[in-house]
């Protein structure tokens, strides 16, 4: 009996030590819980993995960390459910580092198309005036680049070649003499006077020299005269603005030198740049708005029938326009406003900002609640203004990060990164 008391006694003993023991330690710890769940501890906006249990700055980037109460609830069910990659941000991190939300929405409708593009002069009414022979400049008009010129203007005068140039003289004169005996003496009636015939021989004639570079101007000069002249001048074939001269006085040039360049403006193209993913919706024909600099003046203009040809230097397409130039206020060279309006069938569109494109894929971050931010790779299509076409990977309505990707975007990859 008395062992029996004796062990009885002893297990007593120690289970009301252990239960002591357990107690002793259970307390702490609750109250070390407790402690915790009340205590600030502090992140960094740029890493909301690094944590801190005092202020200061984020040893990775050096910004400051900001204040957040230790145990404050998560959606544990949302992060169980978002794919590798997603980030959480509270509402403070992200007024921080300046995080804005939009929403997917769906355009359609008449839009404007804006972009930029260049005035050129119409090759169609550009004049080089070339050398048909050898020679040397004699006298140089005070005309330059940028002047404006009328027709059978005299610009230059050169010294042709001898003995041709006068041969040829001398081939005119005795075709003007034959015509004008022909005209004026009594001819059989089989041989009467025509007057068309007459016209054509004198051309024939003035064929020589006009290949040496004549204007018609000067022949008709030379016919009034019947002399022998020296120089050939050099004439504007019309009204219009010098784009380019390249003589001087006394200089010497082989055939095929030119000497001016000279531009009819009162009609221009402009070369507007246009995307390729743009170019569907800008049609041959249609108008377009070109506004200068200031928007104070305002011309209307057609797309030309002709292909638009690609730039290397800027990857866009040149579309050409064909425009009416009153006043000739658009120059060649000076940069416009264009605007083409287009319309677009129903679509989603985001905001270009919303989209990360690293060239191998475009990714929109899409707010999963409780500032959960999902990676959502997307295809894109055409961009008008600020407006990007989303042809897969969205649903309107969905809210999105607009504003502040780039640093989304940087938590992601190095939280991608570190989950491995």
């Amino acid at each position: 009996m008395k062992r029996i008391i004796v062990v009885t006694a002893l297990a007593v003993s120690v289970a009301a030590g252990l239960f002591t023991c357990g107690a002793s330690r259970a307390h702490p710890s609750g109250a070390a819980r407790a402690s915790t769940h009340a205590a600030m501890v502090y992140s960094c906006p740029m890493h909301p993995h690094y944590h801190s249990d005092h202020p200061g700055d984020c040893p990775i980037c050096g910004m400051r960390l900001m204040a957040d109460r230790a145990g404050a609830p998560h959606d544990d069910n949302t992060a169980h459910t978002l794919p590798p990659g997603a980030v959480q941000v509270n509402p403070e991190q992200q007024q921080a580092i300046g995080i804005r939300l939009g929403v997917v929405g769906q355009l359609n409708g008449p839009r404007m198309l804006r972009t930029t593009g260049r005035v050129a002069a119409d090759e169609n009414r550009t004049y080089p005036l070339v050398a048909a022979v050898s020679g040397w400049i004699r006298q140089v008009e005070s005309v330059t680049t940028g002047d404006a010129v009328k027709a059978d203007q005299v610009l230059a005068s050169f010294s042709a070649p001898q003995p041709e140039f006068d041969t040829a003289q001398q081939m005119y004169y005795t075709g003007l003499e034959m015509v004008y005996r022909a005209s004026t003496q009594p001819q059989p009636r089989s041989q009467s006077h025509d007057p068309v015939r007459a016209g054509a021989e004198i051309d024939r004639v003035a064929g020589g020299l006009r290949n040496m570079g004549v204007s018609n101007s000067q022949l008709r000069e030379m016919a009034k005269r019947r002399e022998l002249v020296q120089d050939i001048k050099v004439e504007s074939p019309v009204d219009g603005f010098i784009l380019k001269r390249s003589i001087s006085p006394g200089q010497r040039f082989d055939r095929g030198f030119e000497f001016y360049r000279i531009a009819d403006l009162n009609r221009v193209w402009i070369l507007a740049d246009v995307y390729r993913d743009q170019l569907p919706f800008i049609r041959r024909g249609a108008s377009a708005r070109i506004t200068m600099a200031g928007g104070s003046h305002a011309l209307s203009a057609k797309v030309s029938q002709s292909e638009p040809i690609f730039d290397e230097a800027t990857l866009t397409l040149k579309v050409r326009l064909e425009a009416a130039n009153p006043k000739l206020a658009l120059k060649p060279g000076m940069f416009v406003d264009v605007e083409f309006p287009v319309n677009l069938p129903p679509t989603l569109v985001v905001p270009a900002d919303a989209i990360v494109d690293t060239g191998l894929r475009k990714t929109v971050f899409v707010d999963r609640g409780n500032g959960y931010f999902e990676p959502r790779l997307v295809e894109t299509g055409w961009r008008i203004g600020d407006d990007v076409q989303v042809m897969k990977g969205l649903h309107a309505g969905e809210r999105i990060v607009i504003s502040g990707t780039f640093l989304v975007d940087s938590e992601s990859r190095m939280k991608a990164g570190l989950k491995p």
